[in-house]
């Protein structure tokens, strides 16, 4: 081998080897401040677990109690957000995927929806807060699921337009072949061909609005005792976290801690069940 060659190769793999070791040092860097991060809120949430958790209302200072009005709230507006988001961001991004004619228009939708998504939370809470707060001059829990809505809308949009996208077109054009309608093409073809895809993107959607905190402040704000009325200021988790662990009081402390360990068990949950769907889907296409 030719010196010259031989010092290439070996700069080639000093540079590789380098590249290699930055990369592995900054995954051990990332995966240690999250395993730190972890590991406090499952010290400190599972400590605070008690039946009371579930049954007792958010306490005066003081005083123990629990959750049972945030944990309804934070249900109730999550569910109300998925029911506005989803068949809207199904329609749009198949209208994106399928039906959009005009490029420029496509694309369009595309980089607005993508500001959408990585838009801070807190601006779409002070922008429903300005639509439906201050026009009715009260906070209400129709309002704090609005914002929860518009947060998830560009997630379901998103992954809605992706997962259409990747059905093949040989499917499409199978189905066009034996005189099929489109709308029967989409809904009994290619939204059955998405659907875990389709699934996934709500689950992640449902575990990004679980734990948002500013766009409630502005909209459901909170409620210390137990509510059903929509139209009124609601309780919720994230929101009583932030009140209770700012609070000098020891035991809200401990509530705030029940909490975090309560949406953290959720979003992971949402989690492996969405990567579960997606691992079944590349199974069945192996």
């Amino acid at each position: 081998m030719k010196p010259a060659l031989h010092k290439h190769i070996l700069r080639r793999k000093i540079r590789d080897r380098f590249a290699k070791t930055l990369s592995a040092a900054a995954v051990g860097f990332a995966l240690f401040w999250l395993s730190w991060i972890l590991w406090v809120t499952l010290a400190h949430g599972l400590t605070a677990l008690k039946p009371e958790l579930l049954t007792h209302m958010t306490p005066p200072p003081g005083e123990e109690g629990g959750l049972a009005n945030a944990l309804f709230g934070s249900l109730t507006m999550s569910f109300l957000a998925i029911v506005m988001a989803v068949p809207i961001g199904i329609a749009a991004g198949t209208y994106l995927a399928e039906t959009a004619q005009w490029r420029a228009l496509r694309e369009s939708v595309r980089f607005v929806n993508d500001i959408l998504l990585s838009a801070p939370s807190i601006i779409i809470g002070l922008f429903v807060y300005t639509l439906l707060v201050r026009p009715f001059s009260h906070f209400s829990g129709w309002a704090g699921a609005v914002a929860l809505a518009l947060i998830a809308l560009p997630v379901v949009v998103r992954t809605t337009d992706e997962m259409l996208r990747l059905v093949p077109a040989a499917m499409r054009e199978a189905a066009l072949s034996l005189g099929i309608p489109q709308w029967k093409v989409t809904t009994h073809v290619l939204y059955r061909a998405a659907l875990p895809g389709i699934i996934t993107g709500i689950m992640l959607a449902l575990a990004r609005i679980s734990g948002e905190t500013a766009p409630l402040l502005f909209t459901a704000l909170n409620n210390q005792y137990w509510s059903t009325d929509l139209g009124a200021p609601l309780a919720s988790v994230p929101v009583v976290i932030f009140q209770y662990a700012m609070s000098p009081y020891e035991e809200w402390h401990a509530l705030a801690w029940a909490g975090a360990f309560a949406i953290t068990l959720l979003v992971l949950v949402l989690s492996l069940i969405a990567r579960s769907v997606v691992a079944k889907r590349r199974i069945s296409h192996e």
